[in-house]
């Protein structure tokens, strides 16, 4: 076991540049995830940890020690492929035990290791299968035994789940968690899911263009975002443009005014300005009343445990998804055209860094 050291990691391919100066430390342990859209540079990355891509420029340290130039063979690490890679013509344990073959460990301690891995997957009793006489779900697992029976010193998982279905993922993801919990494995994971990033990592890293974009806990993405891009990428968000007219006070560029929390941007005064609003944050209550800004219903989309509205500030929508009321609530008679009063606690709307769209 040990660390995973990126020092200023980056990769081009002839004039464009896939990862831009990438520098993270994942401690003994530690879960954190490289999140962000497709072709933002996670895979990329992912795969100049694992030896199969070349680095431009920058240092790979596992352990403290330098590995940006070794084979992939001889780094120490187990990945899981988002195509799970089995081979057909193999059983689930020989599937297993093939990295420990060509490492050359002997017959009876390979076999005792492989045992152990399918035990810790739940699958010692399909060792002797075939992978097409499995599921999707044992068939990642068997892809988690496999990496996981090496003993490897960092853990490399590119997005294992993308060939499940929701229920499975949610699952999976979690069986997933505990068991790198409970070997303690310093791992990287890479995702475009933001639900499946927020619910396994220790730390997240926000990608876009190559570039880091924030690194933090799901908690200080989603409620401290560093810019634009992470507020609506990690989570739903209503990102509006304006200006902050004084104190509290931001004002929309189609007019209404916005109660928010202090300024902590570094933005000067003169600069155009973005404000963060999560959906969840804000009340709304039927008919429009003394306190709060009024709105106008212009979407209702009932999702079972929640409902979205779309309300309309003169010029300006947000979103607010608020759960479904119960019978008998106002808000179950909410209407497309009904008026309706927005209110949220001002430190709720949070200025972020970032130009007008």
């Amino acid at each position: 076991m040990g660390t995973l050291t990126l020092d200023g990691l980056v990769k081009r391919y002839g004039p464009s540049t896939a990862v831009e100066r990438v520098d993270l430390e994942v401690r003994q342990g530690e879960l954190v995830s490289l999140l962000g859209p497709s072709g933002c540079g996670k895979t990329t990355t992912l795969r100049m940890v694992a030896g199969f891509i070349e680095p431009t420029a920058g240092r790979i340290l596992i352990g403290g020690r330098d590995v940006t130039r070794a084979p992939a063979y001889a780094r120490d690490t187990g990945m899981v492929f988002q195509s799970y890679a089995l081979f057909p013509h193999m059983s689930v344990a020989e599937n297993v035990g093939f990295g420990l073959e060509m490492r050359k460990v002997g017959r009876a301690e390979r076999e005792s290791r492989v045992m152990e891995a399918l035990r810790l997957v739940r699958l010692d009793h399909l060792a002797a299968r075939l992978p097409r006489e499995l599921s999707g779900g044992q068939q990642q697992r068997v892809a988690l035994a496999r990496a996981l029976v090496v003993n490897p010193a960092v853990f490399l998982l590119d997005e294992p789940l993308s060939n499940l279905d929701a229920k499975l993922r949610a699952e999976v993801r979690l069986e997933i968690r505990q068991l790198q919990q409970r070997l303690g494995l310093t791992t990287l994971f890479v995702t475009h899911d933001q639900d499946e990033a927020l619910a396994m990592s220790d730390r997240l890293v926000v990608l876009a263009a190559g570039k880091v974009q924030q690194v933090g806990s799901a908690e200080d993405l989603y409620e401290r975002p560093a810019n634009a891009f992470v507020a609506g990428f990690v989570g739903r968000c209503n990102v509006l443009a304006g200006a902050l007219e004084g104190p509290g006070r931001f004002r929309l560029e189609a007019g209404a005014v916005l109660p928010c929390g202090p300024d902590e941007t570094g933005v000067p005064s003169h600069a155009a300005r973005l404000v963060a609003l999560r959906p969840e944050r804000i009340a709304i209550a039927a008919g429009e009343r003394g306190e709060g800004l009024p709105a106008r219903i212009t979407a209702v989309t009932y999702l079972g445990a929640e409902t979205e509205y779309h309300a309309d500030l003169g010029g300006t929508t947000l979103l607010v998804i608020r759960p479904t009321p119960p019978h008998g609530d106002p808000l179950r008679r909410l209407a497309v055209e009904d008026r309706v009063t927005l209110q949220w606690d001002p430190a709720a709307a949070r200025l972020i860094a970032g130009e007008a769209s």
